[in-house]
């Protein structure tokens, strides 16, 4: 995903930064076993969009953007999201990640959730160096993570619409550390209080904007774009906004095609052959352009909830992020 920050000074400023943010992700990864220290390079060594650390880093340019704290809030941003990913990978079964094998393929399901778990403990530690503050801010958003994950899996109970459900779980997987990475960033940069609020709410609608547009990734960009198999929610029958706008429809007395395209869906997809065919149809049908409309509806709402955020370029910079996470192509 390249970001275009609307201020080419900036974006020099911030590409300058997260050359200093990469060193030192690398830096906290390493391990003295080898094994371990393989495991906790893994998913780093493979690359990835990094935006978490850029909105830490622009979210600091509303203070003291120079200050040594910023970049170590950024890694502690991405720390924690990277520890995620492992877990992710196991719960859904996923064979690659960022272009390369996932760890628990490469190593078993035990290694991956435990280098998830040191790697969530590094972050721990460097943000125990940022204060109090900063480790309440981390503790509470990865509690947030797991309750996400755990009402996903629960899934919406009796009487509870499931496209809200599914909103609600978005903004506590994906919204959450947005926020918390914008927030830890002007929180490093010595920003007041209405400034952090101000970017936490644009963190958390950005996140969910950012996810659902992951939807429609993950059924219309080919495997070499996106890096990740195409389909993999429907083959794992993780719940995903175009499955469930498409139940809505069904129940609604939809069409014929509808009703056997959910059935196929609902359908074993363990071959690739069956899986290729329903990320086909669905690939064509009207919920992913649906999918993609919400997607911008909701960055459309981050950007919108910036409209205070002084200064003005750095406003704009933002604006520019969220739309950018919904136009991406991986």
């Amino acid at each position: 995903m390249t970001i275009l920050l609307a201020d080419p000074e900036l974006e020099a400023r911030i590409a300058s930064k997260l050359e200093v943010v990469e060193t030192q992700l690398h830096d906290a990864v390493a391990q003295e076993d080898p094994l371990a220290n393989a495991a906790s390079t893994h998913l780093l060594a493979a690359g990835g969009k990094r935006l978490r650390p850029v909105l830490a880093l622009v979210a600091a340019e509303c203070g003291d953007s120079d200050h040594p704290d910023v970049t170590m809030a950024a890694v502690v941003s991405e720390l924690t999201h990277i520890a995620t990913l492992y877990h992710d990978d196991v719960m859904d079964s996923a064979p690659r990640r960022r272009g390369a094998p996932s760890a628990h393929s490469l190593w078993g399901n035990s290694l991956a959730i435990l280098t998830g778990d040191l790697l969530f403990a590094r972050a721990a530690i460097i943000a125990a160096d940022l204060g109090s503050e900063a480790v309440r801010m981390q503790a509470t958003t990865f509690e947030r993570l797991c309750l996400g994950q755990i009402r996903e899996t629960e899934g919406p109970r009796e009487g509870e619409d499931p496209v809200e459900h599914y909103l609600e779980v978005l903004a506590d997987k994906t919204g959450s550390l947005l926020a918390a990475s914008s927030v830890l960033g002007a929180m490093a940069a010595g920003c007041d209080e209405q400034t952090r609020n101000i970017l936490a709410q644009f963190g958390e609608a950005a996140g969910v904007a950012f996810q659902l547009a992951d939807d429609v990734l993950d059924i219309r960009s080919p495997a070499d774009t996106s890096g990740k198999t195409q389909g993999t929610d429907l083959r794992e029958h993780v719940p995903t906004m175009p499955t469930l706008l498409l139940r809505a429809r069904v129940r609604e007395e939809g069409s014929r095609e509808d009703t056997e395209l959910l059935q196929a869906i609902d359908s074993d997809l363990a071959s690739d052959s069956a899986l290729s065919e329903v990320v086909q149809l669905l690939s064509t049908h009207e919920v992913i352009d649906e999918t993609q409309a919400l997607a911008e509806q909701w960055a459309d709402k981050a950007a919108h909830s910036l409209r205070e955020l002084r200064p003005v370029k750095i406003r704009e910079a933002l604006e520019s992020v969220a739309a950018a996470m919904v136009a991406r192509t991986q």
